[in-house]
């Protein structure tokens, strides 16, 4: 009895060790989609206290980087000089807002508020969802409808034509100019999903542009390829700092279609999509990849024990960030434990992984409805303590330097500790946000610890939780930059 008594505690104390064992740097993501119509009717004031409450609870519960669907279907949630406003935003595409407000701007300040990063997500070739009847005047489908092709009660921008490549990167380039966003991101819409009895109608575009390339399939990925590398490089002649992901659906190749496939059985990015997602990541043309592994661990087609595996192995050339389902991971149950669903041993995976940086949760409003407990096991365990964003030295590696003249100063009947930004000449060596740590009397200063972390802020100052002044700690301040690039320390002793 006293040795299953022992036995249970030593199981306990793993799982809580298990849960709390954490990486100081991760990217901890959130797809927040308009699509799903959870914007309609709510106007201003209504659709930023929806976000407001998403945010705080997201940013509560360890989120650090939000991924804002702005462009659904050649459209905007935003104020474009190209598209019409989104119907997704509005009821009607092409009607502004009333009162007016600009849904991206608002995200942006929002997010760099809690520390949190804002990556603008666009449907790059999608012109119009099964579900849109109208479309506005000013929408490229009217103005240009040979740009476009119908396919599956869908219109989609013909990704043969060179003219396409070249509009969408203007969009993007837009976006990246004028918004002050972290990121730019694309999801798994390249060529369209396979429609049973319909064909993809570019004979007009492969005779013009074919360039020699004798397979049909060849050349659209040669189309998609070619649009990839231009993307990256509008957006990162604009600013190079912005880091361009894409979320790709999660089987590459199944093995039955290619030895260096996985055992899998389902569609497929390259031969259904066109979408050669391993030679944009082998080459650089993506800044991070977030393959959507939706499916269940144990799932007839596609094991997502498998396909992590598989990713793990073969996209490590790029940071590789995991998109999981929420709803589905608390749907089933853990094939070890019956009585429990899959976020444990899915989280136990993440860890066994070598190349694993992080984790999109899809979708962000079923997180902050904590389906399944979901969001409070992230919160108390999985992400307890704060964490960085995964360095990219293949943009830049070179840290900043650290705070000045930090002090603890009374304000206010606060205790606040402040500090000076350190100087910068360019965007490389700016300082965008600060660490803040704790450490008791005598305690060794360990800033790899995650759990010392108290605050990442985008503030020059940090409110103490002033007791009697008789208790000492060392505060620690570190500077970061857009790449997460960390200064050196600057340690102050305080009584608290």
């Amino acid at each position: 009895m006293k040795r299953n008594i022992f036995l249970a505690f030593i199981l306990l104390l793993a799982g809580i060790q298990e849960m709390q064992s954490q990486e100081k740097r991760e990217f901890r993501g959130a797809w927040v989609q308009c699509v799903n119509g959870q914007f309609l009717g709510l106007g201003k004031d209504g659709m930023q206290q929806m976000l407001t409450r998403q945010l705080d609870e997201m940013n509560k519960d360890g989120v650090n980087a939000i991924i804002f669907q702005v462009r659904a279907e050649c459209d905007a949630l935003y104020a474009s000089p190209y598209e019409p406003w989104s119907r997704f935003l509005t009821g009607q595409q092409g009607k502004a807002p009333q009162p007016y407000w600009d849904p991206l701007a608002w995200m942006v300040s929002e997010c760099h508020k809690r520390g949190m990063e804002l990556h603008a997500w666009i449907n790059p070739y999608r012109a119009k969802t099964k579900t849109t009847n109208t479309l506005a005047s000013n929408h490229i489908a009217i103005r240009k409808p040979g740009a476009v092709f119908a396919y599956d009660n869908q219109l989609i921008l013909n990704p043969g034509q060179p003219e396409n490549r070249e509009y969408i990167c203007k969009i993007a380039s837009d976006i990246v100019r004028r918004y002050d966003v972290d990121g730019f991101h694309i999801d798994d819409y390249f060529y369209p999903y396979p429609a049973a009895g319909q064909a993809i109608p570019d004979d007009q575009e492969y005779a013009l542009y074919g360039n020699g390339i004798k397979d049909r399939g060849d050349w659209r990925r040669y189309n998609v390829n070619l649009f990839m590398k231009q993307l990256c490089d509008s957006i990162h002649n604009v600013k190079p700092w912005v880091k361009f992901g894409v979320s790709p659906f999660g089987i590459y190749r199944n093995k039955s279609n290619s030895p260096a496939g996985s055992n899998t059985k389902g569609l497929q990015n390259y031969d259904d999509l066109y979408a050669d997602v391993l030679l944009w990541v082998n080459n650089g043309w993506v800044d991070y990849c977030a393959p959507q592994l939706y499916w269940q661990i144990g799932h007839p087609a596609a094991d997502y024990d498998e396909l992590i595996r598989w990713w793990d192995s073969h996209a490590a050339n790029r940071p590789l960030y995991i998109g999981e389902d929420v709803e589905r991971t608390v749907k089933y149950a853990d094939p070890q434990d019956a009585n429990s669903h899959q976020l444990k041993a899915k989280r136990r995976l993440h860890r066994e992984m070598r190349h694993v940086n992080g984790t999109v949760l899809w979708y962000a409003k079923s997180f902050c409805d904590n389906i399944g407990n979901y969001a409070s096991a992230m919160r108390t365990g999985y992400w307890k303590y704060p964490a960085l964003q995964p360095k990219m030295p293949f943009i830049d590696n070179k840290a900043p330097k650290k705070p000045k003249h930090v002090m603890p100063v009374w304000a206010n009947g606060d205790y606040v500790l402040f500090w000076q930004a350190p100087k910068a000449k360019k965007w490389a060596d700016e300082a965008v946000r600060y660490v803040v740590y704790r450490f008791d009397k005598g305690e060794r200063i360990n800033t790899e610890d995650p759990s010392k972390i108290v605050a990442i802020t985008p503030d020059c100052h940090y409110k103490m939780p002033y007791a009697d002044g008789r208790t000492r700690y060392t505060y620690v301040v570190t500077a970061v930059d857009r790449m997460s690039n960390e200064s050196k320390t600057v340690k102050k002793k305080i009584s608290l």
